[in-house]
């Protein structure tokens, strides 16, 4: 499958689209948590970007340096982000410690990332900053951890800086979700990017008298909510308002008043999004809310759920929500972000299929298993469903996905191995399975996620979807995994399950256990061999939510799979101790 031609980028650089929009009168709303309201517009980030950048290059930073940003969703992000890139720097966003009942995980993971990509300094809020020392303590970055405050960049607004940076010249690298393996760093050009914002500007649909306004809660180290929502503003440029993602979670219906609002005319979530405003947004959050003016409501970043969906279209409809306005996508952070994306205006599609003989056989026949479509090939890029001899199989046929376009990655950052084996020709193997019908992709699960049983490929989400609405599981919170056990017979299924966090105890675990491997053997015609019921918590995430389904293997297997600590306020502050004693020693080491 082959997308359209691309359009032509209109700016070369991040740094040029940025003092394009400076030109305009649009910039970022940012609310509260009691949805109190306030406006930076592109101007005003782009001089204070240019006054961190002066403080930047006068701590030590050069062109090409990478720094690092553990910097939560405010107008300091934009300071750090921004000022990187005017300080010719590559800016790497990482995810602030938001399980705080796994900070040692945390310390582990985020130095890994740091010394990853070599950064030579680390940027923070002031209340991250105070729990970071044990990872700046293990990744050693030259210039240290520092807070805008620290930087003293309005002391610089004077000098400002903004260095010319080229379109190959690496304009940010982000991490890879980790749902299968560690997390990799993708390097993206200023190219790469650009090139993408032009393709979702193409994509975004006709307007009549106003620009389109986004509305976002994604977190801001990851692609959708950075490069679909932050850059694409820049780009466009257009207004958009920006909730944080822990305020979100608190209280769902910013959003949709948010949207409402501003009668904003786009914004993405990934599945769990919509599911959690059906669940629990009441009527009475929603007093005087018209959600009519939303016309691109894009769902990616991981498997979408018809039912999610049409639950989400059918709850708020009776608030002028449109379903049509509902668009399932697909892309990966190696694409730069969009690789397919549904055709406007029309409802979701999806194939019935039976998932016996899927697993058994690859091919879609008809079934009760639901598996949506994402759409065609975005402009630029190019699809391929390839089977085990690397050639393209028949439609309805599951294979490997691959795709091309010039959006692809430069490479994962100082890995070239790696890179050779993800992207060969200039395909780029994404390790996603689906097969297409009708000139449309249908994603079915990751290939290292594959359960083999009795020579039959089952995907992971097969399983998992069984137990979406079970009582006695948390939804969204279990994992199906494949394992070899102690007697052998091969590999088999293997379940594990959080309580909801209204469960108190493990006394219903037997009677639950038994539920699942009965509602799984009914639908699927395959009996887990093991279940286990975990405490609320307990299953690893990656930074954007997403299920670890190899690591959590990796714990069981090890007996390390344990539920996170509790964090009261004498924690949190033996934490904040342990991090201030680990910046002395790394102060201490530099003098010494």
């Amino acid at each position: 499958m082959k997308g359209p031609p691309p359009p032509v980028p209109e700016h070369r650089t991040v740094n040029e689209a940025l003092a394009h929009a400076a030109t305009t009168r649009s910039g970022i709303t940012f609310v509260d948590l009691r949805e109190q309201e306030s406006f930076l517009s592109f101007r005003e980030i782009h001089e204070r970007a240019r006054g961190t950048a002066a403080a930047l290059r006068a701590r030590g930073v050069s062109s090409g340096d990478r720094v690092a940003l553990v910097v939560p969703t405010s107008p300091a992000f934009m300071d750090a982000y921004f000022g990187a890139l005017l300080a010719g720097a590559v800016p790497v966003p990482l995810y602030p410690p938001f399980r705080l009942g796994r900070l040692p995980e945390y310390h582990a993971a985020t130095a890994r990332m740091i010394g990853a990509v070599e950064a030579s300094i680390v940027l923070a809020d002031g209340r991250t900053r105070a729990l970071l020392g044990q990872a700046i303590e293990w990744s050693h970055p030259p210039l240290g951890c520092h807070t805008l405050e620290d930087l003293d960049s309005k002391n610089y607004e004077e000098v400002q800086v903004e260095v010319e940076v080229e379109p190959d010249a690496l304009g940010l690298i982000q991490f890879s979700s980790g749902s299968t393996t560690d997390p990799k760093p993708v390097a993206l050009s200023h190219q790469n990017l650009m090139t993408q914002l032009a393709v979702l500007k193409a994509l975004l649909p006709p307007v009549e008298r106003f620009p389109h306004l986004g509305v976002s809660w994604l977190p801001l180290y990851h692609d959708m909510g950075l490069i679909s929502c932050l850059l694409l503003a820049v780009y466009y440029p257009g207004p958009l308002v920006l909730v944080q993602p822990d305020h979100f979670l608190t209280r769902p219906a910013l959003w949709l008043r948010a949207i409402a609002r501003h009668h904003a005319t786009l914004s993405v979530a990934p599945t769990f999004g919509y599911e959690i405003c059906t669940k629990r947004v009441r009527d009475d959050d929603l007093s005087g809310v018209d959600l009519s003016s939303w016309r691109l409501a894009v769902c990616g970043a991981e498997s979408v759920a018809l039912d999610a969906l049409e639950s989400f279209a059918g709850r708020f409809a009776a608030f002028g929500f449109d379903r049509r306005a509902l668009r399932p996508v697909y892309g990966l952070a190696e694409a730069t972000l969009a690789v397919t994306f549904t055709p406007p205006d029309r409802d979701i599609r999806a194939v019935h299929v039976d998932p016996a003989r899927l697993a058994a056989t690859g091919h879609a026949v008809d079934g009760p298993r639901a598996i949506v479509s994402v759409g065609s090939p975005v402009p630029g890029n190019e699809v391929e469903v390839r089977g085990v001899d690397g050639r393209p199989v028949p439609e309805r046929t599951v294979g490997r996905i691959f795709t091309r376009g010039p959006s692809i990655m430069a490479g994962y950052f100082g890995q070239p191995e790696a890179t050779a084996r993800t992207i060969v020709d200039g395909w780029l193997d994404t390790g996603d399975l689906g097969f297409v019908e009708d000139g449309e992709l249908y994603v079915d699960g990751r290939e290292k996620d594959l359960i083999i049983i009795r020579g039959s490929n089952h995907v992971a989400q097969e399983f998992e979807e069984c137990l979406e609405d079970l009582d006695g599981v948390r939804k969204g919170c279990a994992v199906a995994l494949g394992f070899v056990p102690e007697e052998g017979r091969g590999e088999q299924l293997l379940v594990l399950a959080e309580r909801p966090r209204t469960v108190g105890s493990n006394r219903n675990d037997a009677r639950v256990g038994e539920v699942i491997g009965r509602v799984i053997l009914n639908r699927t015609g395959i009996k887990p061999h093991t279940v286990r019921l975990l405490a609320p918590g307990t299953l690893p995430r990656t930074s954007s939510g997403k299920l670890r389904r190899a690591e959590a293997l990796r714990q069981f297997l090890a007996g390390e799979l344990m539920p996170p600590r509790k964090v009261g306020r004498v924690r949190l502050l033996l934490e904040v101790v342990r991090s201030s004693l680990a910046f002395v020693r790394v102060r201490l080491g530099r003098e010494g």
